[in-house]
């Protein structure tokens, strides 16, 4: 059994008809939307699917909530317009305080994280990152914004990752009135806001070559198990799995990809929706010089996230990784609904993110030699012991 968002998903028994289509030569990848969904089912019918799934979702995480110790309430709420996308409207931001923040009206200049929940970019909502939203304001003692973007299937790529982007610059212009240090920003996200802890930042270094916009400098990102690569089809990354059977079920794929994934010629290469994809001039001037990655053993996305990671750290990009692969889980293992207590290694694995933070702010920029050792993922480890046995000679 696994979770998505709080929702029990059994395993599947039987995976070999998805393996029996992989893998997929790189030649025959899908290139837009339709290559992956198909001839997608109608709006209205997925609307009405994704509806039952965010009730199921909502019960789930209402058991996950009740598990000691209790998960903080925002402290308030604001609602902002969007600004970036073509899909106009308005969304909110849950604000998470630290101590302090309210006994001294005066103080100003706290680090803030900007945090995007998961859920494939279907379900989900601002509240589901409250677990760690306490580590972050009680072990960084900087303020967590936690955005409640605009969901597919009534709003599809790339509205989640303009509101993500809008979501910053709200930060940015308002940084004054928030008491919050427009060069001390961070972004986190889980899953599909992984994605969008990675995506909103190239969002904005795009929107900045065609308007002003205040100072600012967003120190770290912080993205666990996220999806990189649309032109990765789903049936290849679940041969690649270690677990095949133990990866998310078509059913909610399929859901996610088609909600998302429209209208039909959505560029799947698009830099908004694969950073994978996206150019070393892109990547190394929009995202954060410090990566905290994530990923779970039994993922489906696990080796494109390894892979992102290890490109981020490696020349011409340069970026300060700490890559942690998560043995023994699968994707979204710490929403588990037991009410009794939080999941295992969440709370251990969330310290010792918010820990690095901690570090990011109040030192800057944190060399991953100096006070951040890089975790080499399993290949690198092997390159890494054959130099060291070559020099012990």
């Amino acid at each position: 059994m696994q979770t998505v968002e709080g929702i029990p998903v059994p395993t599947r028994s039987n995976p070999e008809e998805d393996l029996a289509k992989a893998p997929v030569p790189p030649n025959e990848r899908p290139k837009k939307a339709k290559d992956k969904t198909g001839a997608p089912p109608s709006r209205f019918s997925l609307r009405m699917t994704a509806g039952w799934w965010r009730s199921l979702q909502c019960i789930g995480m209402s058991l996950h909530y009740l598990a000691p110790p209790r998960p903080p309430n925002p402290d308030f709420v604001k609602t902002i317009p969007s600004t970036l996308s073509a899909q106009k409207g308005q969304f909110n931001l849950q604000f998470y305080l630290p101590e302090g923040y309210n006994k001294d009206p005066k103080s100003d200049q706290w680090p803030v994280v900007v945090n995007f929940h998961g859920g494939g970019f279907t379900l989900g909502s601002a509240s589901d990152d409250a677990r760690f939203a306490r580590f972050v304001i009680e072990k960084c003692h900087a303020v967590f914004v936690s955005v409640d973007y605009r969901l597919a299937p009534e709003f599809p790529f790339p509205t989640a990752v303009e509101d993500g982007a809008d979501a910053i610059l709200y930060i940015i212009k308002n940084a004054d009135e928030l008491r919050v240090d427009r060069k001390r920003i961070a972004t986190s996200g889980f899953s599909a806001g992984g994605n969008i802890a990675l995506t909103a930042p190239i969002c904005l270094f795009e929107h900045r070559k065609t308007a002003e916009v205040p100072e600012y400098r967003i120190v770290a990102t912080a993205t666990w198990y996220p999806i990189t690569d649309y032109t990765l089809t789903r049936a290849e990354r679940r041969a690649s799995a270690l677990r095949p059977e133990a990866t998310l079920p078509p059913t909610l794929t399929n859901l996610f990809d088609a909600s998302y994934l429209f209208p039909p010629e959505v560029d799947l290469a698009h830099p908004f929706l694969s950073p994978s994809r996206a150019s070393d001039e892109v990547l190394i001037e929009s995202i954060p010089q410090n990566v905290i990655f994530y990923t779970c053993e039994w993922d489906m996305l696990l080796h494109e996230g390894e892979e992102l990671a290890q490109r981020l750290q490696k020349p011409p990009i340069s970026k300060n990784v700490y890559y942690t692969m998560i043995p023994g889980v699968a994707h979204g293992w710490d929403k588990g609904p037991n009410p009794m207590k939080p999941p295992p290694k969440s709370e251990k694995l969330y310290a010792e993110c918010c820990r690095k933070l901690k570090s990011i702010f109040e030192d800057g920029e944190v060399h991953s030699i100096l006070h951040i050792p890089l975790k080499l993922p399993p290949l690198l480890h092997h390159l890494q012991r054959q130099k060291d046995d070559g020099a012990s000679e």
